[in-house]
């Protein structure tokens, strides 16, 4: 009974394997995107994988050279070999970006075409003013809620003396 267990996991490792493998040699192929991916950032100054893949035979001499003495080098030879491992320095990295720029211009942009919108929306969309906007007509409207005594014991008519009709100090 074991036998038959251990024999049927091994199938089924075999058959699961078998898919996932590619090619007739069975070598699994590795997608590019499953690979690390390089990437500047002060905050990991160390990426997992070099800036330079695929070495050219100038690189590669360089690199050779790498292993002697570092002394042996010039100071653009050691610049080219930090180059391989990282795309900027800690200086470029921290250098000013003039994004803010690019960023205030899109909402000063959007803020004037809001207020165009609003300006035509006044002219061509909205009608007059009603006249219950006019200072007389909510003057009146409010004499005439505090004759009708509205809200009298925490509205605005208790800031009202009905006796010398005026505001209440």
């Amino acid at each position: 009974m074991l036998a038959t267990r251990a024999l049927s996991l091994v199938g089924k490792r075999a058959i699961s394997t078998a898919v996932c493998l590619r090619g007739s040699h069975g070598v699994a192929k590795v997608e590019p995107y499953t690979l690390p991916s390089y990437f500047d950032s002060v905050t990991t100054p160390l990426p997992a994988i070099r800036y330079v893949q695929e070495l050219s035979a100038e690189q590669k001499s360089l690199k050779d050279k790498e292993m002697g003495s570092w002394a042996a080098l010039s100071n653009e030879e050691k610049i080219a070999l930090y180059r391989i491992s990282f795309h900027e320095s800690f200086a470029e990295m921290n250098r000013a970006s003039y994004e803010w720029k690019s960023v205030v211009g899109a909402v000063m942009f959007f803020l004037g075409m809001t207020g165009v919108i609003v300006l035509w929306q006044r002219k061509y969309v909205y009608g007059p003013v009603p006249h219950t906007f006019d200072p007389e007509h909510k003057a009146k409207e409010l004499q005439r809620m505090l004759d009708m005594r509205v809200n009298p014991v925490q509205g605005f008519s208790v800031h009202w003396d009905y006796e010398k009709k005026q505001w209440k100090k």
